[in-house]
């Protein structure tokens, strides 16, 4: 697949839900719900992508960030406290897959430079050896696209499926 698809993917499309639509038009009280036997709210699941896109431009940046401890790290521990912090947090949904975009139309030298992994990880299933700019890109959307099926799913459950801007209704 080509780096154009990335970014389709990235920006949902083909089978996959348009990440912005999904939570653009949530209200803050919405995002916060978490329905019957949902681990997590709309509010959480975005916060926890947030974390993961920013650790990994982090990562490509040469930053080396700390990767967590535990995985509740990756998850925020405080409800959501009002809706200018939600609409904060969806501005920095979309302003992070922007640069991940960005970056996935960087140049093949971009795409193939190798990221040390992260250190003191006790992750078993984490890289042990050195992956690609365009492996973490991969795997990110992938990680994303597991999560916005989980606020899809949200939706559904909170009665407010599909997007003011559209969304697959079968």
């Amino acid at each position: 697949m080509t780096q154009h698809t990335l970014v389709e993917l990235f920006h949902g499309k083909h089978a996959h839900a348009n990440p912005i639509a999904c939570v653009e038009d949530v209200t803050a009280d919405l995002a916060d719900r978490r329905p019957e036997g949902f681990p997590h709210s709309i509010w959480e699941i975005v916060w926890h992508m947030n974390y993961w896109m920013d650790y990994e431009i982090r990562r490509i940046r040469g930053e080396n960030p700390d990767y967590p401890g535990h995985a509740t790290e990756s998850w925020p521990s405080d409800p959501l406290p009002n809706e200018l912090n939600w609409n904060r947090e969806v501005a920095r949904f979309a302003a992070l897959l922007d640069e991940l975009c960005g970056l996935a139309g960087s140049d093949d030298d971009t795409l193939e430079r190798q990221l040390k992994p992260p250190a003191d990880v006790a992750d078993p299933s984490s890289p042990r050896e050195p992956v690609s700019v365009l492996s973490v890109l991969w795997q990110t959307v992938v990680h994303n696209s597991y999560h916005v099926g989980q606020v899809a799913l949200l939706r559904r459950a909170l009665g407010i499926w599909p997007p003011q801007s559209g969304g697959d209704t079968w």
